[in-house]
């Protein structure tokens, strides 16, 4: 059905993606007093939320800093992030007697369910007057610059397939790629395209890794089993756990290092980062056990009965009793396990991916504001900007912050 003059409607701020970041944004202009609409095509209220954290929502880490973020501009996160800080938003949840709880680094979650973070967000938009518009497809964007013999006070003319709005600011807050199957989609990247708005390639972040399948056959057969680890590459490490699936690599060492790896690297893993193999290798350098029945003392056995037999193979070597082998052998083999190097092949894609990096260019955009240089009233906030945050509640920090810093000017 299309609409026609009687459905042309004014406001101050529309607001496209009512996720984290957009309801934000919509609170705090909407406490200022502006006519805010919110718009979003999806037929449920921010799913991303929902589903995050098991359910319960990893909202906020307690030790976020702008070091926590990727971006090609690694300074433009730290004013909004020191303008609207975790404990900000903690002080937020814990107005509306929402209780939570810390499981580890820092990271906050709900102790009862993520649809209160979906409660909270719906009950401050209600009381900062937030009209809403859901589900509602944008069709198209149109942009009526200002010039000196000619003002124009609402720029920006969005036709919806409920109706046509006018409106003064127009904030994209569609989110990124990663899992399509809740509604994501890069409507925010056309947005930037259309107002010649650089966009750095987004591709899938906190994801898990995959691997040829000559390459990682025999790990196969230990699908299910984790041990801590420490991962690096490109200059990120983390230790935490990896887990081994049945397409590769996965967990919170590998989600976190998968946002720093590249097409055709390497990545590297200490699979004892708390141990020294030379110092184990040492207290049975004379012993008739198997290399592996030593290893097995400090990791699980099926594990390394398949990585001794990968480094020996590598190393031209044989799986065979401590006694047997060389110092420099042994040296070798300590190098392996302290740096075992993987060929990722790729990455299980956006289904599976947390998050999206790159996005909207920084440059592009004020610190500020998050509002165009070059296109006065339009604004980006959340996830469509090129700022990814580390696993453990740091993309949900950028979203409350981003969304706070363009409420306070759109």
């Amino acid at each position: 059905m299309r609409f026609g003059i009687a459905n042309r409607i004014s406001r101050d701020v529309a607001i496209i993606g009512a996720g984290a970041a957009g309801m934000m944004c919509a609170i705090e202009a909407g406490q200022r007093g502006r006519r805010v609409i919110l718009i979003d095509h999806a037929h449920k209220l921010a799913e991303k939320i929902r589903i995050s954290g098991g359910g319960r929502c990893n909202f906020t880490n307690r030790y976020c800093t702008p070091e926590n973020f990727i971006s090609n501009n690694l300074h433009f996160c730290r004013s909004a992030l020191a303008r609207y800080t975790p404990q900000d938003f903690i002080a937020r949840i814990e107005k509306h007697g929402i209780h939570y709880h810390e499981k580890k680094l820092g990271q906050l979650f709900c102790d009862d369910s993520a649809l209160q973070i979906i409660a909270m967000l719906q009950k401050e938009c209600a009381a900062a007057g937030v009209e809403w518009q859901m589900p509602s497809r944008v069709e198209e964007v149109k942009y009526r610059a200002a010039d000196e013999s000619r003002p124009v006070t609402q720029p920006f003319l969005l036709t919806t397939e409920r109706n046509t709005i006018e409106t003064a600011s127009l904030v994209i807050a569609t989110g990124g790629l990663s899992i399509p199957q809740i509604g994501a989609s890069g409507y925010g990247y056309q947005i930037a395209n259309q107002f010649g708005i650089a966009v750095v390639p987004p591709r899938p972040g906190l994801v898990g890794l995959t691997f040829n399948a000559d390459d990682f056959t025999e790990f196969k057969d230990i699908s299910g089993l984790s041990i801590e680890a420490e991962v690096g590459c490109n200059g990120a490490v983390f230790r935490e756990q990896i887990l081994f699936t049945h397409r590769g690599l996965s967990g919170p060492a590998i989600l976190q290092i998968s946002s720093y790896w590249q097409p055709n690297q390497a990545i590297d893993i200490n699979v004892l980062p708390c141990q020294n193999a030379m110092k184990i290798f040492a207290e049975f350098r004379h012993s008739s056990l198997l290399l592996h029945n030593v290893l097995s003392r400090y990791l699980p056995k099926r594990f390394v009965q398949i990585l001794c037999k990968c480094i020996c193979n590598a190393l031209s070597l044989e799986i065979q009793s401590m006694q047997q082998y060389s110092d420099a052998e042994l040296q070798r083999i300590a190098n392996g396990l302290h740096g075992w190097q993987v060929f990722p092949s790729g990455t299980v894609g956006y289904k599976k991916a947390e998050v999206t990096l790159g996005g909207v260019d920084t440059h592009e955009l004020s610190s500020k504001t998050m509002q165009v240089h070059r296109v006065p009233g339009l604004y980006f906030i959340g996830e469509v900007v090129d700022v990814t945050g580390h696993l453990g509640g740091f993309n949900f920090q950028w979203a409350w912050s981003s969304g706070y810093a363009a409420g306070q000017f759109v």
